[in-house]
Formats: C-alpha cells, structure tokens, sequence
C-alpha cells in the first residue's frame, strides 16, 4: 500500500509575521500620534490648571491680581453659579465672568438682564461671537484674532491711557452703540470695548453701569502681569468699586437646563481640530498603503500547483458557468497545436484549416470532411456531446502518433 505525501499548503493567506510587517508602520504611527495627544494633554492640563482662578498662583492663574486688589481695599469673592453671580450685581460691585462662552444660551440672557440696569461693571474677558451678541447686544466680535499681542490704546478711556500698551490682542469687536469706547485696536477693529449702560451716560470714569469687553485674558494672568501696562488695566478694570465677584463658569452649574447641553457641550475645546487631524493622517496612511494603479504585474504563486488541478479548476469554472463552447475552443486549439508538429506543419499554422487539413488527412489517409468537424466545427450542444468531442480528439491525437 502507498502513502501519499503530504503536500505543502495551498493557502495564499499572508502568515502573522507578514501581517506585523505590513502593519507596523501604521501601528507605530497611531501609537506615536496618540502618545502625542496624551504627552500635550498632560502638559496643557499641567499649564492651565486653574486658569483665571483669583486663588491660583500657577502661571495662568489670576492669584497677583486679587492681592494686588486687596491691597488696594477691594474684596474678591469667587462664585461657580449662575445663581450666586446675579445676586451679586450691584452699583458697588464689580462682575467678571471668565469663560463667557462656557454659558449657554438661557444663562447668558439670564446674566445680561440681572447685569442690565444695575449700575455696577461688567467685564467678560473673551467672549465669542454667538456670547458677546446675547451679553452685550450691539457688540460683535470678528472672525479673525488679532495678529498682534501687545496694542497701543488709541482711544480717551483714561483708564486706557494711563495704563498704555498692554496685551490685550485677540478677538476683536466692533459696537454700534452711541458712546462706546474703542481701545486697543488691531487693523481698525478694537480688543477693548467700554459699553455703558445708556447712550447718556457718556462719563469715562466707572462711576456709571457699564461693560467692559476684552478681547484676551493675558493680563489678568500672573507671568504677564508685570509685563508692559497689564497690571495697570487690570487694576483699573476690576478695581473701580470696592466688590469684586469672580465668576467661574462651571459644567456643574446646576442652574443650566440640562436639556440644553447636549453631546457636543460636553467635550473640550479644540476637539474638532483634534479629529480633523486624526482624519488627515488616517488618510495620508491609506494613502500610503494603498494599492498603486497600473499594469498587471505577474507575482509567484506561493506554493506549486499541478497541472492537473489547474485543469480541473478550470473545467469546473467552464462547467459552473455553462460555457461549453469555450471549453471545446481550448480542446481543439491545443489539439491541433500538438498534431500540427506531428505531420509536419508549423506551429503558426495549425490553426489555419487550409494549412493542417491536408497534412493531417494525407497522414491518415482518411476523409477530410469529419477532420474539419472535428478539429473546426461548431461549438457542442450539450455536455454529452462536449464529452464525446473530447474522447474524438484524444483518439485523434493517439491514431496520428501511432506509428
């Protein structure tokens, strides 16, 4: 008894170490791109703790401001809710809010009508668009930041003046209203904007209501306090009644209907940047990976295969489909290839009936008439007749090599 031998395997699927291989490049890149993101989120994280916080003396934190205050008698009281911070308007007192834009819609109409009328100041350092419009109607904010940091005043407000350049770049504004001041301007538009409350009271000391619109933050931030006239505006801003109320935004705010906060509240700033560049170098690595468009190019099959089960795939894929007359065409084309040889015809010719008809019946000495059906004729009717078609060849191409 024989034992056949094992053959090698005929899976062309790519084994793990080609798998490693074709994804180690995108791997370590997400893996380099992520610990990136987490390397700069630990660093802001690090830097901005306790951003605009009165009790923070981190570099962003606003701690200078409130002793430099204190020193001069104004009380400083941080407050975290909606609630606490419209109690808290008043003639004698000072509002700051320090992320306008963490507010959402009902509570910033809701801080402009308790802050509307109240005769006290209202500063908001940094609002955008959509925020400056519901605090302050008639203000609105330009699409395009400030190019420069540091500004000249360029306006009367005494405050401005005495104080001089500060840093007060960033977003700018522009106010339709009758006796606002314009400080601080960059390409004609200001970062600093003083709204009174009426159009009459027209004083530039902060002995009426007003609000203060500032378009950056630095210079209420402790490492830029002491640089050019930051620390002067600030003490002037903030130091004009003897209460200051710091107001801190925050998610927890449970005065915020939650019904308005929705997905994409929750999320941090910077988020869609975030994703659009994950997008771009997911589609620079497909890119990279993907197939190029060209010729075919002819690869080694990664195992032998036999010709006889080449033969019969292919015969079942002729079977599968139907196609009968293909398969009799790819019979009688390499049956005349073989038998041309053998009478004595050349190869470029053995399709040509006139050239291997003659040769092959003056070889037989038979009737040329069954040949040219034979190796010529039409394509078989049925799967019996394509059968017997290939029992006539074979008996053919035998009785020709007889000798």
């Amino acid at each position: 008894m024989t034992t056949e031998a094992t053959l090698p395997t005929t899976s062309a699927s790519p084994t793990g170490r080609q798998l490693w291989t074709r994804a180690r490049g995108i791997t370590l890149a997400l893996v380099l791109l992520l610990a990136g993101a987490v390397a700069i989120a630990v660093v802001r994280s690090d830097a901005r703790h306790g951003e605009l916080d009165p009790r923070s003396a981190d570099p962003y934190g606003s701690r200078a401001v409130a002793e430099l205050l204190a020193d001069r008698g104004v009380s400083t009281r941080v407050v975290t809710t909606l609630a606490d911070a419209r109690a808290a308007t008043g003639r004698d007192t000072t509002l700051l809010v320090a992320v306008p834009d963490r507010l959402t819609e009902r509570q910033q109409t809701e801080l402009h009508s308790a802050t509307a009328g109240s005769g006290g100041r209202t500063v908001l350092v940094a609002p955008g668009s959509a925020s400056v419009e519901r605090l302050v109607p008639g203000v609105t904010a330009d699409p395009a930041l400030s190019i420069d940091s540091t500004l000249s005043p360029d306006c009367d407000l005494p405050a401005a003046r005495r104080a001089g350049t500060a840093d007060t770049g960033g977003i700018r504004y522009t106010s339709t209203g009758l006796g606002a001041d314009a400080c601080y301007p960059s390409r004609r538009l200001a970062t600093l904007l003083r709204v009174p409350e009426t159009p009459e009271a027209t004083t530039r000391e902060a002995t009426a209501g007003d609000t203060v619109v500032l378009g950056a933050p630095d210079i209420f931030y402790n490492s830029h306090l002491d640089e050019h006239g930051n620390a002067s505006l600030a003490l002037q801003l903030l130091g004009s009644r003897p209460h200051l109320v710091w107001y801190l935004p925050s998610l927890s705010d449970a005065t915020a209907p939650e019904d308005e906060r929705g997905f994409f509240d929750l999320l941090p700033s910077g988020w869609l940047w975030g994703t659009l560049q994950l997008f771009i170098a997911a589609a620079l690595a497909a890119l990279w990976r993907a197939r190029r468009m060209g010729p075919l190019v002819p690869e080694k099959l990664p195992v032998a295969v036999r010709a006889s089960e080449t033969v019969e795939g292919r015969a079942r894929l002729y079977h599968k489909a139907g196609a009968r007359d293909r398969a009799a065409a790819a019979l009688r084309s390499t049956t005349r290839t073989r038998l041309a040889p053998l009478v004595g015809v050349p190869v470029a010719q053995a399709h040509a009936p006139e050239a291997l008809l003659p040769a092959l019946s003056a070889h037989l000495h038979g009737d040329r008439q069954p040949l040219h059906t034979l190796l010529f004729g039409p394509p078989p009717s049925d799967d019996a007749a394509l059968i017997a078609l290939a029992d006539q060849l074979d008996a053919l191409e035998r009785e020709v090599r007889r000798p």
